[in-house]
């Protein structure tokens, strides 16, 4: 994990060879700004490489060589796709293949003496990374981050170049191999370079943060935290180590402090390092209500100077979670009810290489829904998601990057355990994530498979005994995909791909009454949406149609959540999805290249209607939206006024004439029989929340021939 801007040193931004910018703190001990207060020394060095890159899509002979000429290249900064336009246009022909990134690199002289690591948070899906010509080594598996050792490859202050050639072409031993959205190729995640002293925390445990957090016996009263801190010593004689664990609040007052006892550490080698400490009377992480989060900083101290040499700064939320086949999920002991959306990460015009404000619009969106949880579907997210579901108190689904199909090999074995083992020590000290997902909707119920969800079940216990794995499934019931995990989310497309709207409910009673001792969640449900297309109380359409009314989305959904709200034994719900989505190989609903089933359109322009209906069931804040808003030129007079809302009544006026005022409890209200005249028509609609009276309009245009 990327420990945190004001937790960490940051020397700047190297931006062609030249640092931007100079800001050294000097390594010193940790020293009380306040009684009972800490302040992490900061020895780290952390170094961008966003900025000053040169790329070239295809391949190119001789490109890792440093001498190379790369002037005629693109220059551009990461994160970057290449398949921003082409992997949302439809026909299933974005470019698969190699891209070339290059950039200079002078590291300053002032880190002459640190162990240096060369961190990529992402690249799809194959990337191979050279420093002044050697090469480092291969990263397989798009979807996480991953380090180099530099140490010996750059010389602080004099130039480098880092040249990288990654490739997203279809390779059967490496997951996903299939899946119904666009691969983009690319750096489309941040670059950087961390600089730390020779006796420190471990950064090559499959660019873990070296620092894990285990919670146990969480209550008010108290809450135990192991901590394990993996130890290297780079140094070339040994090396008598204390690390020291200390645990502070948001005002940064210490509430737990241990040290352990002097350990020696041989030259070239690590240890593993356990401390437990004790909170009492802790803040609870408790979700939306209160996400509280507590840091835990390690330091690495070399005992024969007292120097502090290291210091990893995590997030410690502290928080209890079960699942009961009758009432579904709990966090702390209470109930809560687990209502969400599923995240892609992708939207128009940058495709993945989405910026840090970027996923901070996203989750804006996601938390004016008043959704409790994410199912960050399909593969690991960059960092920016899940420390933005710590701190809003959004639970987690977090999910290893295999769907569809699968490949009967040890290569392919091998590839996906270690994709399910990045993600875990990746993110385990996460205390949004609750769930870590095996896999989704594999094609075959064979043996093969199941034998290798077995493997990643048996992983997932095996790295985090505490979290729940689980798995989405589409083949059934009874399918053998689903025995693995420790629990299941059905995908569930009822009113859509078949069957009735109406069916959803009729399903899960009748799974939980053959098998009630048996916990499920909903992981996908939905239907697609043209925002300019609409349809007064439409049938279903054609799924893979040219016509996907907004009005019908709104309706299943409607269906949709009245019936899984009523069943609070199925323990998640997962609506697909937040966001239109690039799928290259789709064409329907008039955008060609777009999976339109979001409830905000891919610009986030757009809050569908569907959008607002979840708002009005799930959020605290006033809502009052009137429906088939876009539908703004009318030819038929007779229509309806549907308005969403959380207050209790709710008045509509049409051109001045008031419609009555109706009430309810199920954030619905609509009035029939409504006759528009011919040219402009004003709706008007106002309720009272919370003492405060609210209102919305909307214009509808009645044309006449």
């Amino acid at each position: 994990m990327n420990i945190v801007p004001s937790r960490r040193q940051v020397l700047g931004t190297l931006a062609g060879g030249a640092l931007a910018a100079l800001a050294l703190r000097d390594t010193a001990d940790a020293t009380p700004t306040a009684p009972g207060a800490y302040t992490p020394p900061a020895p780290r060095t952390w170094l961008s490489l966003d900025s000053g890159w040169r790329f070239q899509k295809g391949d190119v002979t001789g490109a890792d060589a440093p001498g190379f000429n790369d002037g005629a290249w693109s220059a551009i900064s990461v994160p970057h796709t290449w398949n921003a336009v082409d992997g949302a246009d439809g026909g299933g022909n974005y470019y698969r293949g190699i891209g070339w990134y290059r950039r200079h690199v002078t590291v300053p002289a002032e880190l002459a003496g640190k162990m240096l690591f060369l961190q990529f948070a992402g690249a799809n899906q194959v990337a191979d990374v050279w420093v002044n010509g050697t090469h480092l080594g291969q990263h397989q598996g798009g979807y996480s981050r991953f380090r180099f050792g530099v140490t010996t490859a750059l010389t602080p202050g004099q130039d480098a170049v880092i040249a990288v050639r990654v490739t997203n072409a279809a390779n059967p031993d490496i997951a996903p191999l299939s899946a119904d959205y666009t691969f983009q190729g690319g750096i489309y995640r941040n670059v950087s370079l961390y600089a730390v002293d020779k006796l420190a925390v471990q950064l090559l445990d499959y660019a873990g943060p070296g620092i894990y957090l285990r919670q146990r016996a969480v209550t008010a009263a108290s809450a135990t935290v192991d901590v394990t801190a993996k130890i290297f010593n780079n140094n070339s004689t040994s090396r008598s180590v204390v690390v020291r664990a200390v645990i502070t609040d948001t005002d940064g007052l210490i509430v737990a402090d241990r040290s352990s006892a002097p350990q020696t550490i041989a030259a070239d080698s690590g240890l593993d390092l356990p401390l437990t400490l004790t909170v009492a009377n802790p803040r609870r992480w408790n979700g939306l209500a209160d996400p509280y989060q507590y840091s835990a900083n390690v330091e690495v101290r070399d005992a024969a100077t007292g120097t502090v040499t290291d210091v990893v700064t995590e997030p410690l939320g502290l928080r209890s979670f079960s699942l009961d086949p009758a009432t579904g999920f709990s966090l702390n002991g209470r109930h809560l009810g687990l209502h969400g959306v599923n995240l892609h990460q992708d939207r128009a015009v940058v495709g993945w290489a989405q910026s840090d404000a970027d996923h901070a619009q996203d989750f804006a969106l996601i938390n004016e829904l008043g959704a409790t949880a994410i199912r960050m579907a399909h593969y690991q997210h960059d960092q920016k998601d899940y420390d933005l579901a710590d701190a809003t108190g959004v639970v987690v689904w977090a999910e290893v990057p295999l769907v569809n199909n699968t490949t009967d090999s040890a290569a392919f074995t091998a590839s996906t355990e270690n994709q399910l083992r990045e993600l875990i020590r990746q993110n385990y000290n996460h205390p949004s994530i609750v769930f870590w997902s095996i896999g989704n909707e594999q094609s075959k119920d064979d043996t093969p498979t199941n034998t290798l969800l077995a493997n990643l079940a048996a992983l997932v216990t095996s790295e985090d005994p505490d979290r729940i794995s689980t798995y989405a499934n589409d083949l059934g019931n009874d399918a053998q995909v689903t025995g693995h995990a420790d629990t299941t989310g059905f995908n569930k497309y009822y009113g859509w791909y078949g069957g009735s709207c109406n069916d959803l409910g009729p399903w899960a009673d009748s799974l939980h009454q053959a098998e009630p001792k048996r916990t499920f969640a909903v992981s996908e449900y939905g239907a697609g949406a043209n925002t300019a297309q609409h349809a007064l109380n439409p049938s279903p359409p054609d799924p893979g149609g040219q016509f996907h009314p907004e009005e019908y989305q709104a309706l299943l959904h409607e269906a949709s959540w009245g019936q899984l709200a009523a069943r609070p034994f199925v323990w998640g719900t997962f609506v697909w999805v937040m966001f239109d989505f690039a799928s290259d190989s789709r064409d329907e609903g008039d955008q060609p290249g777009i999976n339109d089933k979001g409830l905000v359109t891919r610009d986030r322009a757009t809050c569908k209607d569907a959008y607002y209906w979840y708002k009005a069931n799930w959020a605290a804040t006033p809502t009052l939206y009137i429906t088939s808003r876009r539908w703004t030129s009318r030819t038929d007079a007779a229509t309806q006024i549907k308005v969403y809302s959380n207050a209790a009544e709710v008045t509509a006026v049409l051109n001045g004439t008031s419609l009555g005022t109706m009430s309810g409890t199920d954030h619905m209200f609509t009035w029939t029989g409504v006759t528009l005249r011919s040219g402009a028509n004003t709706v008007t609609v106002s309720a009272a929340i919370d003492g405060v009276t609210h209102t919305d309009t909307v214009t509808w245009t009645l044309l006449t021939s």
